[in-house]
């Protein structure tokens, strides 16, 4: 790396000659070009400003005396870099410059040397005043010449390792010109990506590039615990408390784990500097350099591209008056929560249009700050019911149901089709003909990914999922990482995908984040999600969950122990990817799982063990017994539901009535329970509680997907099924490996 001394035109000439030839060999911008400015030239374009170093008097003498040879330097650096192939220039030059740097010290000390001699003769050739020619000449006073005295430690350090400056942070540009590792967004990707790319490479300098005025923190809080928090102050700090109490920021660190961007180049240590309110236009992938919204360009190494995705806007509010479009909320990010928590205080309706993940989490925490008030939130939802793209029908319905139990009025199979303003209100007409007032619009409809950058830098976007399109290692283009939301990846086991989850973001970035370090690694990983409704009930599911795939599922009994409060307050933590993520992989071996359901008294009653197993016929029928809910349930889409104090001996035989005769299969057992739906055929009664189960989403006979209701810890079982894709004869089988009577009495 060159130090350059100079004025600023010379700086800037070389900079420029430089960067024609390779910006990685010469490290000209930002913390690798180092000018030693005067105080009139003290700001760079593509470097930082530095401040003349406190010298000494030889220092200052050495500059001047060298100041025509630094021009030649100059002269010859300029020559080295604009014929690119000038070795021989260059090797001269810096021959020649560090011939000329031994003498330098000796022509500043000869220039010290001949001040002190016309001192001394000046003063020699000074008149006699006539008053004192009578008067015998005294002998002038003896001028000793100065010897050339040693410099200090300070000034012999500077002559050392002249040139040398040292930053003046008041007058650097406020955004660095070059990094190592810039990431292109602030959310969880980034979050995870800088901390992999500090963990392999500890002295690392990570510029992050938001567009939002915030740092870092963690999206799941802001339709959840937050809504719950009995204490203001703490919502207006960003804080919450978890489901078992703890207080936690969503802020994944602290405003001093950052340092100033200006300031990280000259981090030794290295470290993380965040550029707030600033979005990147423009990536050029040859000359590695991305263009700011402020023309400012920085030139990188690695750049991770973790911009997330925008919320979907439906048409009829986008075509809607301006004074509709002031009182709807896209929701997304901090923001958005602090302006709909301030409207909910105030408002006296809230309209929630959508019914999916976000869509009902909000519905729910309006709905309990509506007991306290007179606030009315409506959610409408084209779907039969809430969350009716990823749950079974039944299901789906249940969980109206519980909606509506946390207070708000739910509008299945609706929409609007227009939106106008009238007195202060927001008129809304729907699908049905009818008309509803409200003070304001919350949509949450789903995301886009931003993928704007795509056609001004020449990458790839997914035309059928959207995203940027990457290999298995997440890279887009040689030094071009996709992580997040924004991310269209290859699934080995599933295909192609797009998934808009946290712990995707979390372990999409991390691995982005290694690969930008030299890891090389590819992405395998099958991602989960987790929706709380409330601290009492909530499902994870990992894989393909589309509710138009066959599904066969399997509950048991609930217990205090499965509901989201339980397990934060067992594990301590709210983020329920990282508690998955940390629970034990370790699947039950078959035996090990029939071993486990034998103890339970609930799955089979004792029999001889010379009995033969239960045939179909045998299982009560629906004129023996007042079938429950989830026998009455009608198989929607191919859906088959078991409940296993209904069907113990069809699905669970007893290990002790094993005889050499086949035991029942599933098929079997779902062929009975579509006879008894026939004879009833009662429609799902949403009052029952499902309590906790597993629901199997097939394709082609094998399980692609798989949802845990009320069911926690037990998604590395769920995630090992999915990534073998084999085809189970017995989903009965399967569902033992989760324990679904682990808790029970």
């Amino acid at each position: 790396m060159f130090r350059i001394a100079g004025s600023v035109t010379a700086a800037r000439l070389t900079a420029a000659c430089c960067r024609t030839v390779t910006t990685k060999q010469f490290q000209v911008h930002g913390a690798s070009l180092h000018v030693l400015s005067s105080d009139t030239s003290r700001k760079t374009r593509h470097g930082p400003a530095h401040r003349t170093p406190p010298s000494w008097q030889s220092v200052r003498s050495m500059a001047s005396a060298g100041e025509s040879q630094s021009k030649i330097n100059y002269i010859f650096f300029g020559l080295a870099a604009l014929f690119g192939g000038g070795g021989i220039v260059y090797w001269w030059s810096r021959k020649y410059m560090r011939e000329t740097s031994k003498d330098t010290p000796k022509k500043a000390a000869a220039a010290v040397s001949s001040a002190s001699k016309e001192a001394a003769e000046t003063v020699a050739e000074k008149p006699v005043p006539e008053t004192t020619k009578s008067a015998p000449a005294a002998p002038p006073p003896a001028v000793e010449t100065p010897a050339e005295a040693a410099p200090d430690a300070e000034s012999k350090k500077l002559l050392d390792a002249v040139p040398q400056s040292y930053p003046d942070f008041e007058v650097m540009p406020e955004i660095p010109g070059h990094a190592k590792y810039l990431l292109i967004g602030g959310g969880t990707a980034s979050f995870a990506a800088f901390r992999a790319i500090r963990a392999s490479d500890a002295k690392a300098q990570v510029l992050v590039v938001t567009e939002e005025e915030e740092l870092p923190y963690m999206r799941p809080p802001l339709s959840k615990e937050l809504w719950y928090s009995d204490e203001p102050k703490l919502v207006e700090k960003m804080k919450f408390k978890q489901w078992n109490g703890k207080e936690r920021s969503v802020y994944y660190n602290p405003p001093s784990f950052y340092v100033e961007p200006k300031e990280l180049a000259y981090q030794e240590n290295g470290g993380v500097a965040v550029v707030k309110g600033r979005k990147v236009m423009k990536l050029n992938p040859q000359k590695q350099v991305a263009v700011l919204d402020n023309g400012w360009e920085i030139f990188y190494d690695k750049v991770l591209i973790a911009t997330g995705g925008r919320p979907r806007n439906i048409p009829v509010f986008e075509r809607a008056s301006q004074e509709v479009k002031d009182r709807v909320t896209l929701f997304r990010g901090i923001k958005d929560f602090k302006r709909l928590d301030e409207v909910s205080k105030n408002a006296s309706s809230i309209v929630v249009v959508g019914g999916g993940f976000l869509g009902s989490e909000l519905t729910c925490a309006l709905g309990k700050r509506s007991r306290d008030s007179s606030l009315k939130v409506i959610q409408m939802f084209p779907e039969q019911g809430n969350m009716g793209k990823v749950l079974p029908e039944y299901l789906s319905q249940w969980t109206t149901a519980k909606v509506r139990e946390e207070g708000a009025t739910v509008k299945p199979e609706t929409f609007v089709k227009r939106a106008r303003f009238s007195d202060g209100k927001v008129i809304l007409k729907l699908n049905t003909g009818e008309e509803i007032s409200t003070d304001h619009v919350v949509v949450a409809v789903g995301l886009e990914p931003n993928t704007e950058l795509a056609k001004e830098s020449g990458l790839e976007v997914d035309d059928m999922h959207g995203g940027f399109r990457v290999n298995a290692e997440l890279e887009a283009r040689s030094d071009i990482w996709v992580a997040g939301d924004a991310s269209s990846f290859y699934d080995i086991k599933l295909g192609r995908r797009r998934v808009e989850h946290h712990d995707h973001a979390v372990v999409s970035g991390r691995l982005a984040g290694e690969n930008m370090t030299g890891a090389k690694k590819p992405y395998w990983h099958q991602s989960m999600f987790w929706s709380d409704l409330g601290p009492d009930v909530g499902y994870e599911a990992i894989g393909i969950v589309d509710s138009s795939l066959p599904t066969v599922a399997v509950f048991a009994k609930a217990t205090e122990k499965d509901t989201p409060r339980a397990v934060v307050e067992e594990t301590g933590e709210s983020l329920r990817s990282v508690t998955e993520t940390e629970a034990e992989a370790t699947l039950p071996t078959k035996e090990e799982a029939v071993a486990a359901e034998s103890s339970e008294t609930t799955a089979a009653p004792e029999v001889e063990s010379s009995a033969q197993p239960t045939e179909p016929s045998e299982v009560p029928s629906a004129t023996d017994t007042e079938p429950s809910a989830s026998e009455k349930t009608e198989g929607v889409r191919d859906t088959k539901v078991f409940d296993l104090a209904n069907y113990p001996f069809a699905l669970f035989p007893h290990p002790e009535s094993a005889t050499d005769e086949p035991a029942p299969d599933v098929e079997a057992a779902a062929k009975l329970v579509a006879e008894v739906e026939a004879e009833n055929r009662v429609a799902p009664t949403p009052k029952e509680d499902y309590g906790k189960g597993v629901i199997f989403y097939l394709r082609d006979d094998i399980i692609v997907g798989v949802v845990l209701w009320n069911l926690f810890n037990r998604m590395p079982i769920a995630r090992k099924i999915v990534k073998e894709g084999k085809q189970h004869q017995d989903l009965a089988e399967v569902a033992k490996l989760f324990d679904l009577h682990a808790d029970e009495d």
